[in-house]
């Protein structure tokens, strides 16, 4: 599986520090099984609500949106949790209709199951 995060920005000015359009990109463990590939995210701040998993033309992305608590009586504000943001290309070994995922604790795993693989068959020939 091969990393294809696409920037969303691509101008050559210096971006603004607020910039609504920035981005970060979520760490991630990916791992084999012997039947699956396991693609682990860290989301701090993220609720299942706020996330965003799809496949389209063999790659996997994940958008996720961290929901922020403190907005009621905030007299000055210096940090800011940004919206989460990354991509992969998909080989044709995984079984993009079987793909699932699951959140917990800030953690989201996706299971990414293999293709079954093709056993050998005999072919028998009728005689006609």
């Amino acid at each position: 599986m091969k990393e294809n995060t696409i920037p969303a920005n691509t101008e050559q000015k210096a971006p603004d520090t607020r910039e609504d359009s920035r981005t970060i990109t979520p760490p991630v463990d990916i791992f084999e099984t012997g039947d699956a590939l396991v693609v682990v995210a860290d989301l701090p701040g993220v609720e299942k609500e706020g996330i965003e998993v799809g496949v389209d033309k063999n790659v996997l992305t994940l958008k996720a949106t961290p929901r922020h608590q403190l907005t009621e009586g905030l007299s000055s504000q210096e940090f800011r949790l940004l919206p989460y943001f990354r991509q992969f290309q998909l080989s044709d070994e995984v079984d993009q209709e079987k793909i699932r995922a699951e959140m917990k604790y800030g953690v989201l795993t996706i299971h990414l199951p293999k293709v079954a693989a093709k056993q050998p068959r005999k072919i028998e020939v009728a005689v006609s």
